[in-house]
């Protein structure tokens, strides 16, 4: 069989089923890769939600043995919110970031991933191949570095020259021997704009990213928000997309590309007061289809709580007085007790203290004291 001339007929019909890049590499261990992860293992930098151990990070062959390629694609998304409603005092919203939008990626990526496993083996029949997106044990970025998709930015996101770093990857690895695609040159320079504009930090350096600090992840988190991390969190509800709306890469870049992925502003951009009441049906009902809902409603709620916060939104009050005293999660109650110090309403103090002497949960109290004491300080 002609395998360049698959090759190319693969890249033609990729076109047909919605895939906007495509690009082909060797499923060679990834030996700088692995490098990379020891030096972010022993740092502690790692996030905790990586898949398996590094050599099944690094080593394709651990997971197809007959490999002899990998395929990577690369579906953009939009970076626009057209229509988007206005936050404003009384009615303050929250925002999901842009990897959120429109229908959960993986689904749309595993979609395109299946059909052009069912095209390869109608013409391979020997066909071998697993294929993975995002959650997978292969990296996403280094797979699509090597594959002359783009390359990695000292944001850590894949850069490509046509969608700037607004995309979603995936890749399948094959027992076909396709011909590899040559690498793209790194056009990031002596520029560090993300690495500088990082709320918390979190961008060590260029390339070098500490998850603990990210707010994508603490976003994710399910447990008390750390303290030094409240005041930058914002309205942000799920993910950050700091280093990539600063990136001179992503001027001007936006597309529309994938019905699927197209943001509805009510979800991605929601009321914060009406999330904190949601049951859990109506939560898979109206956000279940989304990325962001993977670790359920309480990451979300906590952090309605701390952008309500931050508007320092004074119609909240009485919910979060109720939250206070009613919710059963230690967190939703610690959380918004410190909230309603940080919106700093006088009559909170009285609140706060009758609640903390019916209180059992020792991180709790502990939430109401730094409330009592964030009252304390803004009456002074």
């Amino acid at each position: 069989m002609d395998i360049q001339q698959l090759k190319e007929d693969v890249m033609q019909y990729s076109k047909t089923i919605g895939i906007d890049k495509i690009g082909f590499t060797s499923p060679d261990v990834f030996t700088q890769l692995k490098e990379r992860l020891r030096v972010q293992q022993a740092l502690g930098y790692q996030s905790g939600f990586e898949k398996g151990t590094i050599e099944e990070r690094t080593e394709p062959k651990l997971h197809v043995p007959e490999a002899k390629s990998i395929i990577s694609i690369a579906l953009a998304y939009p970076s626009k919110l057209k229509g988007a409603p206005r936050s404003k005092k009384g009615e303050r919203r929250g925002i999901f970031c842009r990897a959120s939008w429109g229908e959960d990626y993986h689904n749309v990526l595993n979609d395109r991933l299946n059909k052009l496993a069912s095209y390869l083996q109608e013409r391979y029949p020997e066909l071998r191949w697993r294929s993975m997106v995002d959650t997978g044990e292969l990296s996403d970025r280094a797979v699509a570095e090597r594959a002359g998709i783009g390359f990695v930015g000292k944001h850590t996101n894949l850069i490509t020259e046509e969608f700037g770093s607004y995309v979603y990857l995936g890749e399948m690895i094959t027992n076909i021997p396709f011909p590899s695609d040559e690498l793209v040159e790194d056009s990031c320079g002596d520029c560090t704009i993300c690495v500088d504009a990082c709320p918390t930090g979190a961008l060590v350096q260029g390339n070098q990213l500490n998850a603990q600090k990210c707010i994508a992840f603490l976003t994710q988190t399910k447990g008390f928000l750390p303290d030094q991390y409240r005041s930058v969190i914002g309205n942000r509800l799920y993910g950050c997309d700091t280093c990539q709306t600063v990136c001179p890469k992503n001027k001007k870049k936006d597309f529309h590309l994938h019905q699927e992925m197209e943001p509805e502003p009510e979800k991605v951009k929601p009321l914060l007061t009406p999330l904190l009441s949601i049951s859990n049906r109506q939560f898979k009902e109206t956000y279940g289809q989304m990325s962001g809902s993977w670790r359920g409603k309480k990451p979300i709620q906590r952090n309605a709580i701390l952008a309500l916060a931050h508007f320092k939104e004074e119609s909240a009050v009485d919910e979060l007085t109720r939250l206070m005293f009613e919710d059963p999660r230690p967190v939703i109650r610690g959380t918004a007790a410190w909230a309603l110090g940080k919106i700093g309403v006088a009559s909170s103090e009285e609140v706060i203290r009758k609640a903390r002497a019916t209180e059992r949960d020792e991180d709790v109290r502990a939430e109401m004291e730094k409330g009592l004491a964030l009252l304390n300080e803004s009456s002074h």
